[in-house]
């Protein structure tokens, strides 16, 4: 585990993920993610296993994004189009796992649970 990542239970997380908002784009819906990174660790990689549920509850797309680089104690803006899935389209949006989480020193472990996830846009973002 890199040094500098690792919230203790009852800590504040390492880093956050905010679905800002959503707008349409050429190819579909894209998306505002605000990650904020309280660590001191750069991610080199951080891919996400995203599945993306229509209003009606079933599963419309999955796909993978990976929003590295992540530079250490710094909040920062990440823009991905869900290409083929209208913004109506989406009900909600589940980070399924952490695929792939790397710092410049090798692999950061259990991602996941040092991760907090929000939404101020009407589809709901969990994990």
């Amino acid at each position: 585990m890199a040094a500098g990542f690792g919230a203790q239970a009852g800590e504040p997380a390492d880093m956050s993920l905010e679905l800002n908002k959503l707008e349409p784009g050429d190819k579909g819906c894209r998306a505002y993610m605000v990650i904020d990174n309280k660590a001191d660790i750069a991610f080199s990689a951080f891919k996400l296993d995203l599945v993306v549920f229509r209003p009606d509850g079933v599963i419309g797309k999955r796909f993978v994004l990976d929003l590295a680089p992540i530079k250490p104690r710094k909040r920062s803006v990440k823009i991905f189009s869900m290409d083929d899935t209208p913004c109506d389209g989406a009900g909600s949006i589940l980070i399924n796992e952490i695929a792939e989480c790397r710092s410049e020193s090798g692999p950061v472990e259990r991602c996941l649970d040092r991760l907090e996830v929000r939404s101020l846009s009407p589809v709901q973002f969990t994990k």
